[in-house]
This record gives C-alpha cells, structure tokens and sequence, in this order.
C-alpha cells in the first residue's frame, strides 16, 4: 500500500459491485421496456376488436354526476345549516366531467 490508497482487494470488491450493480439495473429497464411494448402492443390489439363503453359512449368521460357539471356543490360544516357556502367539487376537482368508472377512461370494455 503505497501513498496512503485503497488496497487492491478492496478496489477489486468496488469494481465487481459496481460491474453486478450496473448490470442488475440494466436487466431490469430492459425487462421495463419490453414489458411495456408488450402490453401496449396488446391494448392496441384489444382496442380494435372492442365495444365502445356503453355509460361513457366511447368518450372516457362523462358529466359530473355530483356537481352536474357545475363544478361546484353547495357544503355547510353544520347538520342545521345558516349559511351554505359553494365550494369547488371534490369528484371532478372543477373540471365538470369525470372519468367513466366503467371503462377507466378507456372509451371501450
């Protein structure tokens, strides 16, 4: 050990770790990738055999069944309400349509 380094056995272990490590991750985004090629590959196929969702009509999305696409409902904290303030709708987040719980957003079954 000259200088004050590393010893070499420990360089050696760092060197292998790293060459394992590197590997391992490179197997796994390759897994990722192929994994999702597949599967889109397979919701494309699914895509032109099916049916339009029936609730939804095939757009994904439908009025707000909570607001009634006002984007807005009325709320009082108290069970006697004095004041009904309108707040924005927790279901849609104000956007005034949702996405269909039939199809999740798919337009088809």
């Amino acid at each position: 050990m000259r200088g004050g380094g590393v010893p070499q056995p420990f360089r050696t272990m760092a060197v292998a770790a790293a060459v394992i490590g590197g590997g391992m991750m490179t197997l796994s985004l390759a897994s990722s990738v192929t994994i999702r090629i597949l599967k889109s590959a397979a919701e494309a196929k699914r895509k032109k055999v099916a049916l339009p969702c029936m609730v939804c009509r095939g757009k994904g999305f439908y009025v707000c069944k909570l607001c009634k696409g006002n984007s807005t409902i009325e709320w009082s904290p108290l069970s006697d309400p004095l004041v009904i303030n309108p707040c924005l709708c927790p279901t849609c987040d104000g956007n005034r349509v949702q996405r269909c719980l039939n199809c999740l957003g798919k337009g088809y079954n």
